[in-house]
C-alpha cells in the first residue's frame, strides 16, 4: 500500500512589497517538490505591512531603501544586485519583464492588498489565496503595477479570475481591515519582527528566507514529532 504523504499548514507572515519573501517560497516551494509523495502543504498567506505608514502616492524604491537604511545609493544598488542574483538561484524573477521601458521602481502602502488576501482566503480557500498572492507578486516585481491604488487591485483581482464587485465590497468593509490587523498583531505576539516568517502547524517557527534543504530539514522534524 501506498504511504499517503504528511500535510503540515504553513502560515506565511509576508508582504507583497517584500522581495526576500518572494525568494523565500521559491526556496520553499523547491524543498516541498524534493519532499513530495512525503509531506504536503496547507499554505496560507498571513499580513505584515513593511511600510504600514507609507502614503498613497508611494515613494520610489531607491530612495527609500536609501532614507530607511541611510545607506548611500551605491551601496543599496550593490544590495539590490545580490537580491536579484539569489532571485534567480531560487527561480524568482524581480526583474521587469513588461513591454516598453520600465516604470520606476516604487514602493507601495500595501494594508488594501492584505485586505483583499484575507477576503480571497476566507471567501474562496487557499488555492484562490495563493493565485492571487502570486499575481500580486508578479505585479509588482515584474510588471511594477500601482498596486497601491485601489482600481489596479480590483484589476488584478479579476484577472486571477474572482469576483471584482465582491472584492470591492471587501475593500469597503470595516470588520475585514479589523482582521488584518488582528492578524498583524498576532505576528507580534508570536515574536515576528521581520518577514517572510513561516509559521508550521501553528507551533514552529521558521524566520526568514531560508534555503531548501533547510525547509526540507524544518519540515522533516515537525512531522517527525507529531
Amino acid at each position: 500500500m501506498t504511504k499517503t504523504a504528511d500535510t503540515v499548514q504553513i502560515d506565511i507572515w509576508s508582504d507583497v512589497m517584500c522581495p526576500w519573501c518572494a525568494i523565500g517560497y521559491g526556496q520553499l516551494s523547491r524543498a516541498l517538490d524534493e519532499l513530495e509523495g512525503e509531506i504536503a502543504a496547507d499554505i496560507r498567506w498571513r499580513p505584515f505591512e513593511l511600510n504600514p505608514d507609507m502614503p498613497a502616492e508611494g515613494e520610489e524604491q531607491s530612495a527609500h531603501l536609501t532614507r530607511k537604511y541611510r545607506r548611500s545609493a551605491e551601496e543599496t544598488q550593490g544590495v539590490r544586485d545580490n537580491m536579484k542574483d539569489i532571485a534567480r538561484q531560487a527561480g524568482v524573477s524581480l526583474e521587469y519583464t513588461g513591454e516598453g521601458e520600465a516604470p520606476p521602481a516604487m514602493m507601495w502602502n500595501t494594508f488594501a492588498a492584505h485586505k483583499l488576501l484575507e477576503w480571497a482566503l476566507a471567501e474562496h480557500g487557499a488555492e484562490a489565496q495563493m493565485r492571487l498572492k502570486m499575481a500580486l507578486l508578479e505585479a509588482h516585481f515584474q510588471h511594477r503595477r500601482r498596486i497601491g491604488e485601489r482600481d489596479v487591485l480590483l484589476d488584478i483581482v479579476a484577472e486571477t479570475g474572482l469576483d471584482r464587485q465582491a472584492a470591492e465590497t471587501a475593500l469597503d468593509d470595516p470588520a475585514l481591515g479589523e482582521r488584518v490587523k488582528a492578524e498583524e498583531r498576532s505576528a507580534f505576539d508570536m515574536n515576528i519582527t521581520g518577514v517572510p516568517a513561516m509559521v508550521i502547524d501553528g507551533k514552529f517557527l521558521i524566520p526568514g528566507a531560508q534555503a531548501p534543504e533547510t525547509y526540507v530539514n524544518a519540515l522533516r522534524r515537525v512531522v517527525s514529532r507529531r
